[in-house]
Formats: structure tokens, sequence, C-alpha cells
């Protein structure tokens, strides 16, 4: 992401979540991958407070802008993985 700040970063990925948590009340598909990766999270952070969601959800945006990743595809594992994200911060709020 050429000259980006972190703060666009950030707004970028709250888009997205935020995006995607909506987009789980009318896709039971999505809330399912939503749900496995919840699960997968768990079992790789513990129970995760918002600061350490946050932290895990900077690094995990940086490093897939890092490869290229760019969210034009809302079923990719890096869209999913975001939402899911985000999902959890809602629920520990």
């Amino acid at each position: 992401m050429d000259g980006d700040s972190p703060e666009a970063l950030g707004l970028l990925v709250r888009d997205i979540g935020e995006a995607g948590v909506a987009e789980m009340a009318g896709s039971p598909g999505l809330a399912a991958a939503v749900d496995q990766h919840v699960a997968s999270l768990k079992d790789e952070l513990g129970t995760p407070g918002e600061q350490e969601l946050m932290g895990y959800l900077r690094r995990f945006a940086e490093e897939a802008f890092d490869r290229g990743w760019w969210p034009d595809d809302t079923r990719d594992w890096e869209f999913v993985r975001i939402v899911a994200v985000c999902w959890m911060m809602r629920l520990t709020a």
C-alpha cells in the first residue's frame, strides 16, 4: 500500500471488518466461515482482550498487504480472518 499511514490501514481494516460483520446476518455461509476462524483464533490466542486482538489484526493486515493481498473478493481467506477478528472484538467489548 503505497504511502498509506498506519491510520489509513486501520480505517481500511475497520471498514472491511464492519462490512463483513454486517454481511454475516444475511449470509449463513460467511457466518459459518467466520465461526471457524474464531475457533482457530481462540486455539491460537486463548481468550484475547481487545488490545491483543487489535495487535493481531494490525500485524495480520500488514502482512497480507505486504504479500499483495487486496480485499476484492469477500470470500477469500484474509477477508474472513479480518471479519472474524472484528467479530471477536465486538464480543469482548
